[in-house]
């Protein structure tokens, strides 16, 4: 055939290529620029495993599902970008629940694929079939459930944008098994994305002008405002936004455990952590007449069981969710929009009004550092103690030292948090501390270590986590070592689900302890044994050189800390829901 019989080329609209369900799946997924992606693979999904090999996409085997949503969130809360993961029917599906209730809370934008039954076969008592739809609904921001091939494309374009936008968070898609393997001859222009899609928040909105005017002015009338900053600070990427805001007015920030690093904690303008545990935060909400909250959704730990701050406060409120308004506190004024954005209009509404609150606000800035080394004195003994079997502040002393500004540390849910929370100091402005308070599950730390490992290639990486969580997860450290990631996990080993067993003595006194007890593990050991670093810590002077030789060391490290064993010293401070109890009043 000559050159002039040649047929002319169809239009891209016109153009398609027979492929099947999973591979569409898989091609959007690589649309998005997607990142690495973990799960545990099953016949329900196998021509989706198979595109990712063929078009060379990252995806990686996990030894729990729920470990694959856990590093998919890490990740996910670090780059801004979609975490993903992927289970097949029945047991895969049902084991994402928790990691997606964590990210769901979050606020954390993934995509999750997972496979169903085939449906000529759908309710036969078909092998792990079960209602996994229903189970999972509840537990995302949405679930599309796919019931045409030719749709694929569409629907996970769908995903994408629903995890991106509003309060980020996790979306299931569920795909039959028919589905997934069948073919179809897909237009190519199918599988042109929006590129805003890929990280979060893909769009934003502004509050509403009267109500930033409003909040400006008692902002500018205010004799000693604060900002409490939570976790939607760092969804919105505004922390050196609300550093500049707050530093142009001279007024001082405390965070909630996901807000950390909001501003820098060694900023002279960080009250640290308020709520359950803190510094000085409490007490400046107590002296503060407008308080300015930012991405927070006032949760009982950062109210301190819905008593901080007190009645009475005028209070602004900034959050992409109008649903939070109102929830635990009424606020004078509400600002409706992105976190960034409304800060930008704030300082904007101010004006020259800024410049006089910063003079205005000088001398009551400066209390704050006086306040801070202060507090740092009373607790130094705590700070730098000596004890053996090691105190867990101690930890986070040496922690603070050698961690640098650009470092990350990962924390576990429960009191690992807690003592982080409290005591772990950013250098710079963002998501620095890494802890899964969405849900505040306790596995949390491996897994979460292996997701910022990921997101920030060559990075210091720390994690935090307690022996009772890292029994949960530690087959994992065969995944970390596969894949030849760096980053340490520092096993605080008390012997003990020690947040559980610090509750018995508070409530109900010495030696009143019922499964909160474990065997002494050598995690060292386990570790060696699975060809990761493993070091045992028993001398708190050995520390800070034992944390510089982790963090120059390739390869997954675990440091087996030998905590003390006095459940009267495993949290940082009297937990407020023991001091209801001993009251009297009854806790739902």
């Amino acid at each position: 055939m000559n050159a002039s019989s040649t047929p002319a080329q169809a239009p891209a609209e016109r153009q398609t290529l027979n492929m099947s369900a999973g591979e569409a799946i898989a091609r959007i997924i690589k649309a998005f620029n997607g990142g690495p992606m973990f799960g545990m693979g099953g016949f329900q999904v196998l021509p989706f495993y198979d595109a990712t090999r063929r078009l060379e996409m990252p995806h990686h085997l996990i030894h729990d599902e729920r470990n694959a949503v856990f590093v998919a969130d890490a990740y996910a809360k670090v780059s801004g970008r979609v975490g993903l993961a992927d289970a097949t029917v029945g047991p895969g599906a049902t084991n994402l629940a928790t990691g997606l209730a964590e990210a769901l809370n979050a606020g954390t934008p993934m995509v999750c694929v997972i496979g169903n039954t085939h449906r000529d076969h759908s309710w036969k008592n078909m092998t792990q079939e079960i209602r996994q739809v229903d189970a999972l609904r509840p537990l995302c921001k949405e679930l599309i459930r796919i019931e045409s091939i030719r749709r694929v494309p569409e629907l996970m374009r769908r995903a994408f944008a629903v995890a991106t936008t509003g309060r980020p968070g996790p979306v299931v898609v569920d795909v039959p098994e028919d589905l997934m393997h069948d073919t179809y001859d897909f237009p190519l222009s199918d599988f042109e994305v929006n590129p805003a899609y890929e990280m979060a928040p893909a769009l934003r909105s502004r509050p509403d002008a009267e109500s930033v005017l409003r909040a400006a002015g008692l902002l500018a009338r205010a004799r000693r405002p604060i900002i409490l900053a939570g976790g939607g600070v760092h969804l919105s990427r505004a922390a050196e936004t609300l550093s500049a805001f707050a530093r142009s007015t001279n007024v001082p920030v405390a965070h909630t455990l996901t807000g950390k690093g909001a501003i820098p904690c060694i900023d002279p303008l960080s009250a640290g952590l308020f709520g359950r545990y803190d510094r000085i935060a409490n007490k400046l909400i107590d002296e503060s007449d407008v308080i300015l909250v930012v991405g927070c959704k006032l949760g009982e730990i950062a109210t301190k069981r819905y008593t901080v701050p007190a009645p009475g406060k005028t209070v602004i409120h900034l959050d992409i969710v109008a649903e939070e308004f109102g929830r635990t506190l009424e606020p004078d004024v509400m600002l409706w929009g992105d976190a960034k954005l409304g800060l930008d209009d704030l300082l904007a509404a101010l004006g020259e009004r800024a410049e006089s609150m910063r003079q205005r606000h000088a001398g009551y800035a400066a209390e704050i550092p006086q306040r801070m080394e202060k507090w740092r004195e009373e607790v130094a003994d705590k700070l730098y103690s000596n004890d053996k079997p090691i105190s867990v502040a101690r930890i986070l002393t040496e922690i603070n030292k050698v961690l640098p500004g650009d470092g990350y540390l990962v924390a576990d849910g429960g009191f690992a948090a807690h003592w982080a929370g409290l005591l772990f100091d950013t250098k710079e402005a963002g998501r620095r501390f890494v802890p899964d308070r969405g849900f505040a599950s306790i596995g949390y730390g491996l897994p979460g270590a292996i997701g910022v490992a990921l997101a920030a290639p060559g990075r210091p990486v720390l994690s935090l986590t307690g022996d009772s969580g890292f029994c949960m997860v530690l087959g994992d450290l065969e995944t970390a070592k596969r894949l030849n990631l760096d980053f340490t996990v520092i096993v605080i080993n008390n012997a003990a689900s020690g947040y559980v067993k610090a509750l018995q003595h508070l409530v109900y006194g010495a030696g009143s302890y019922t499964s909160s007890d474990l065997n002494e593990v050598n995690f060292a050991k386990v570790a060696q044994s699975m060809g990761c670093t493993g070091i045992r810590v028993e001398n708190p002077d050995e520390i800070e050189s034992v944390l510089r030789q982790a963090l120059s060391t390739r390869g997954p490290v675990v440091l087996d800390m030998v905590v003390t064993r006095d459940p009267a010293k495993m949290l940082p401070g009297v937990d407020s829901r023991a001091a209801v109890i001993k009251k009297g009043d009854r806790i739902a």
